[in-house]
């Protein structure tokens, strides 16, 4: 029987979904909009796109494989020491909860019953929870954050790729540059949205990261224009 995935782990895999649909928007619209500022020729923009999109979407697999794992082993190594400490220190680790609780403002003796009462039923998940802020039970997982971002990274990064192929040469770079701050919107408000932040800093942040990249992109095209 396959093992149920928490909502912690989904939300991990949407971020990395979110986060790689992002980059691909940003990454590949940056390379297009700065080479369509060199020349005209469609084929040209085509493939420097295309060859964005392969790169980038090896690239963001990979980092963010890394860095999960990288969350992955300090959760391991923070979930081990808590172990060896509730063996050889269990009234340090009962008076770390106990105090935390305490300092919440709740009466000594509700904070030693919910202590006594958390500390018999799981001890290494109280620990961990409250010291570290996880849950030992349910670790982050590395590859499926890693597939997510490969398959949402050239998914992201096709909308700027056929507005600027797609388009007549006279609309194009306005038609990249106007679905490209849509999209950024799009995945600004999704960001924000799983990490339950303010929705309107992430989509004007995303937006004006976007136009930036796009408008420095294309200026140091036409240096090259021909």
């Amino acid at each position: 029987m396959s093992k149920k995935i928490s909502l912690s782990q989904k939300i991990n895999v949407l971020r990395a979904g979110v986060m790689g649909a992002n980059d691909g928007i940003l990454s590949v619209a940056g390379i297009v909009i700065g080479v369509a500022g060199a020349t005209s020729n469609n084929f040209s923009i085509f493939i420097s796109g295309i060859a964005g999109m392969l790169a980038g979407t090896v690239s963001m697999a990979m980092g963010e494989y890394v860095s999960v794992s990288t969350q992955k082993d300090s959760q391991e190594v923070a979930t081990a020491d808590s172990e060896f400490n509730l063996k050889n220190n269990y009234d340090d680790e009962y008076a770390f909860v106990y105090n935390k609780y305490l300092k919440t403002g709740i009466s000594s003796t509700l904070a030693s019953k919910a202590t006594t009462e958390m500390m018999t039923a799981n001890p290494l998940t109280t620990i961990v929870r409250e010291k570290y802020g996880f849950n030992p039970e349910v670790y982050t997982d590395p590859y499926a954050a890693a597939i997510a971002s490969m398959i949402s990274f050239p998914i992201g990064s096709l909308l700027p790729l056929l507005a600027i192929t797609m388009f007549p040469a006279k609309y194009k770079v306005t038609a990249t540059f106007i679905s490209v701050i849509i999209a950024l919107a799009i995945t600004g408000f999704s960001a924000a949205t799983l990490g339950n932040s303010n929705r309107s800093k992430a989509i004007i942040r995303n937006i004006v990261s976007g136009v930036l990249t796009m408008l420095v992109t294309y200026f140091i095209g036409t240096l090259f224009a021909h």
